[in-house]
C-alpha cells in the first residue's frame, strides 16, 4: 500500500486535466513513478507528452483535490488503488486502457476474485429484472462475483440478486465515488459498499456525464470472465459492454426474447454475431467450465506472484517483447500494460534492446 506522500503523487498525476490514461502510463514508463515524473525537467517531459502538457504537469495546482481525496481514503472502508498496488485488479491489466488509479469502497479483495458481468436495459421489463436477479444469484452462489454498473433496471436487479450470496457484487460507476447515480439506487449502493464493493476511476465529485459511461463499461468488461446481456435495445450501452468484453477476450452471452419486443433486439443481434444463447445460469457455468466454490467468502485474494502469466512466461532469462507475446498469446500493447506495474513494483526490469528480466 502506498504511503500518503506516494499516493499524493499518483493523485496529482491523474487529477491534471488533459493527460489521459495513455499519457499517464507513458509518463510512468518513461520516468518510473509519479515522484520521478514531477521531479523531471520540462525538456524531459516534453519528450514524452509534448510541450503543452509538460507545462501543465509542472504548473497545475490540484492541492485541494489531493487533500480531499486523501481525506476520503482515510475513512474506514475506503481505498485508492494504483497500478503499483498489489491489490489493484489484475484482470484489468489484460483489458484495454487500464486506469492508473481506482477509488474503491467496501470489500477490495473482491476485485481480484473471479467475476462475471451482467448488464442490460435501464428500461427493463419485469421479466427481464426477474431473470437478471435469478441469474445473478445463481452465479454468485457458484462463487462468481457479479459485476454491473448500478444503473436502473437490469443492473440494479443483478446487484440485488448477487447480494443474497457470499460472492456478492461489484458496482462500477460512472461518477465520482462520493456521488450516487441514479439517486433512487442510493440504498442499494450503500448495501453494495457494505457487502460487496463500489469502484470508480473518476475523481471525487465527478458528475454523471454521458461520456463517462462508455469508459465505465470497459471496466465492467475488463473485471469479468464473461458478460451476460439480459435485455437490450438495438442502440444500448450494454452492447458497448458486450463488444468491449469480446475485444478483451471474454465470453459474451445473451438471453433471447420475443421477436416483437424492442428490449430483445440487442440480445438477438449479439446472438447473430456469435454471442452464446443461454436459458439458465448453468449454461454459463458449463461454458466457463466453472466448478462451484463451496465457500467463496473464505477464499484468499489471488496473489499475483503465484499466478501472473507474464512472470511465468518471462522465466529466469532476459526475454524480448516478441518472444514474450508468443509465449503468452497476448498482444504487444496488452503486454506493455501488464509489464508497467511489474516494473513499478521492482519485479521486472527493462533491459537494452527492448528486453525484460524477471527480478524475483
Amino acid at each position: 500500500m502506498a504511503s500518503q506522500a506516494e499516493l499524493a503523487g499518483w493523485l496529482r498525476l491523474t487529477l491534471i486535466p488533459g493527460i489521459g490514461g495513455e499519457g499517464q502510463r507513458q509518463l510512468l514508463k518513461a520516468c518510473g513513478g509519479p515522484e520521478a515524473i514531477f521531479a523531471s525537467s520540462a525538456a524531459a517531459l516534453r519528450g514524452v507528452v509534448g510541450g503543452g502538457l509538460a507545462a501543465r504537469l509542472l504548473a497545475h495546482d490540484c492541492g485541494a483535490e489531493i487533500e480531499a481525496a486523501l481525506a476520503w481514503a482515510a475513512q474506514p472502508g475506503n481505498r485508492i488503488l494504483t497500478l503499483a498496488d498489489g491489490e489493484y485488479p489484475q484482470a484489468l491489466l489484460t483489458a484495454a486502457d487500464p486506469p492508473v488509479l481506482l477509488y474503491a469502497k467496501g470489500r477490495v479483495e473482491l476485485l481480484n476474485r473471479p467475476a462475471f458481468a451482467i448488464v442490460g436495459s435501464r428500461n427493463a421489463t419485469k421479466q427481464g429484472e426477474a431473470n437478471a436477479e435469478a441469474f445473478a444469484q445463481s452465479l454468485a452462489g457458484a462463487g462468481l462475483t457479479v459485476v454491473s454498473g448500478l444503473a436502473a433496471g437490469i443492473d440494479a436487479a443483478a446487484h440485488r440478486g448477487a447480494l443474497r450470496e457470499a460472492a456478492a457484487t461489484i458496482a462500477v460507476i460512472g461518477t465520482g465515488i462520493d456521488r450516487i447515480y441514479p439517486a433512487r439506487n442510493e440504498a442499494l449502493a450503500r448495501e453494495i459498499a457494505d457487502k460487496g464493493a463500489v469502484v470508480s476511476e473518476f475523481p471525487l465529485g465527478t458528475p454523471p456525464l454521458a461520456a463517462n459511461f462508455p469508459r465505465r463499461n470497459r471496466l465492467i468488461a475488463g473485471l469479468s470472465r464473461g458478460c451476460l446481456v439480459v435485455e437490450a435495445a438495438q442502440r444500448s450501452g450494454s452492447l458497448i459492454t458486450a463488444r468491449l468484453a469480446a475485444e478483451a477476450g471474454r465470453e459474451v452471452f445473451a438471453i433471447p426474447g420475443s421477436i416483437h419486443s424492442p428490449q430483445s433486439k440487442g440480445c438477438h443481434a449479439l446472438i447473430k454475431q456469435g454471442a452464446k444463447l443461454v436459458e439458465s445460469a448453468q449454461d454459463i457455468l458449463e461454458e466457463l467450465r466453472w466448478e462451484k466454490v463451496v465457500n467463496p467468502a473464505a477464499l484468499p485474494a489471488v496473489k499475483e506472484a503465484e499466478t501472473d502469466p507474464v512472470l511465468v512466461a518471462l522465466g529466469g532469462d532476459p526475454c524480448d517483447l516478441d518472444t514474450l507475446a508468443a509465449r503468452t498469446g497476448l498482444a504487444a500493447d496488452v503486454l506493455l500494460a501488464q509489464l508497467l506495474p511489474l516494473e513499478l513494483e521492482g519485479r521486472v526490469a527493462p533491459l537494452p534492446g527492448g528486453r525484460y528480466q524477471r527480478l524475483n
